[in-house]
């Protein structure tokens, strides 16, 4: 058997008798997926629903699959290596990347950053629990979703599975904040005991979607704050002390940012010249696209997203024995072109996030989850107002699962406006039909 298509549960193949590849297969099954729709209605950075111009995690995730399998089909041509296929978790089929990037935030709830918080909280502080959207990626894939046929999620290949798995690790560990879930984490570890996968790495396919998701982070989002006037293209904005302390600030306190060498370099002075090198690029774009703001937001957007993109390659990693997708140049890490991919972002972060319009939806946001959360935590309450066939779910697989846990699951499955619509109905004046369908 290809260890590389093979599936936890439909080993023999028998639910699917189309004479499709198992890649297109795991496609259909995710985009048919009412948790792939759902993401439309989810926040990315603005509340969904606030324009439509601005991206939900829908439009995010398909832009993050776009850069990754074009990503992927280059390496593929770059690296003889890779064609070999010596090894399960060092091979880059686009489509496998490409069916990653597409799940790789289904596990996000609803209000964006903010409400994977809260509800991490809550869990955590009553129960015990972690709520960690990358883990929730795997509780939905392997168990949530129904398709037809199957009762555990919907079943997609090993190659895949692992593609989004860029946190090989369970939440069970002491100190662990993310990872996979420990349900979960069984069959995830038995399919990468069944590839030899080093213990603590991520498969090639996961790496690149990562790095994917990086680039279109850092390159999208602050088109969405141009248009929306929060970044404002200009010197005074641009070359203001508290935005460059507000920077070096959330560099700073990111655990996860120490592995780029900030301690190599003047922090100050690099965020300095990254910002002005920006608006320099901006104000001669904004030229050659005749002060044409759309055109040039479009033009910066892309010109960035091929700066990052033609720099990803493939690198030994001493630390591990094992391959490393990122940044190179001349052969080694690109440590530079990290680090500036970093300062975008975080200039996203500071301009977008931390706005107040945008706190204030975050704190309302915080304060629909608490209360929902108040309304559902308890069983002999919870069960009365869930929808029935959340409360069939938990009868059945209550071994398993605690009340808790499905009641995360249930918030985290919402959309922005079906959260709104729940807090509404238990909340607020009387709204809509009874009759309403959930």
């Amino acid at each position: 058997m290809n260890v590389r298509k093979m599936r936890l549960f439909d080993t023999e193949n028998i639910l699917s008798s189309e004479d499709r590849d198992e890649y297109e297969k795991d496609y259909a099954r995710l985009i048919q997926s009412p948790g792939f729709r759902r993401m439309q209605g989810k926040s990315q950075v603005f509340g969904a629903g606030t324009g439509d111009y601005y991206r939900t995690r829908l439009t995010h995730s398909l832009e993050v699959s776009q850069i990754a399998r074009e990503l992927a089909r280059r390496l593929g041509k770059k690296y003889p290596f890779l064609a070999k296929k010596e090894h399960p978790g060092l091979v880059m089929e686009p489509e496998v990347v490409e069916c990653a990037a597409l799940a790789h935030d289904l596990g996000h709830p609803p209000f964006g950053h903010k409400g994977e918080e809260v509800l991490n909280e809550l869990l955590t502080t009553e129960f015990g629990l972690p709520y960690e959207g990358n883990a929730q990626n795997y509780r939905i894939l392997m168990f949530l979703e129904k398709r037809a046929g199957s009762g555990s999620g919907l079943d997609l290949t090993a190659a895949v599975l692992l593609g989004i798995n860029k946190y090989p690790f369970s939440l069970a560990e002491p100190g662990r904040l993310k990872g996979v879930y420990p349900k979960e984490w069984e069959g995830i570890q038995s399919l990468r005991q069944a590839w030899g996968m080093p213990e603590g790495c991520a498969t090639l396919e996961a790496q690149l979607m990562d790095l994917s998701d990086d680039i279109a982070y850092s390159t999208h989002d602050i088109e969405d704050g141009i248009r929306a006037g929060k970044i404002l293209m200009n010197r005074s904005f641009f070359e203001d002390d508290r935005l460059v302390q507000h920077l070096i600030q959330e560099i700073v306190e990111d655990q996860g940012n120490s592995a780029v060498g900030w301690d190599q370099i003047d922090m100050t002075a690099m965020v300095r010249n990254v910002l002005d090198h920006y608006l320099e690029q901006w104000e001669t774009i904004y030229a050659e696209c005749e002060r044409e703001a759309s055109r040039a937001r479009r033009e910066m957007k892309a010109r960035w997203v091929s700066r990052f993109a033609n720099q990803v390659g493939i690198i030994d990693d001493p630390a591990t024995g094992w391959k490393r997708v990122t940044f190179v140049r001349d052969g080694q890490e690109d440590l530079e072109l990290l680090r500036t991919m970093e300062i975008v972002k975080k200039l996203a972060w500071v301009t977008l996030i931390k706005d107040f319009r945008v706190l204030r939806l975050q704190k309302r946001s915080e304060i629909i989850i608490t209360r929902m959360w108040e309304s559902f935590k308890h069983y002999e309450t919870g069960r009365l107002i869930i929808p029935p066939d959340w409360l069939e779910s938990y009868e059945q697989h209550k071994e398993n699962w605690s009340w808790p846990r499905l009641v995360a699951d249930y918030i985290a499955g919402m959309t922005d406006a079906y959260a709104e619509k729940v807090y509404a109905e238990l909340f607020a004046g009387r709204t809509g039909s009874i009759y309403e369908r959930d």
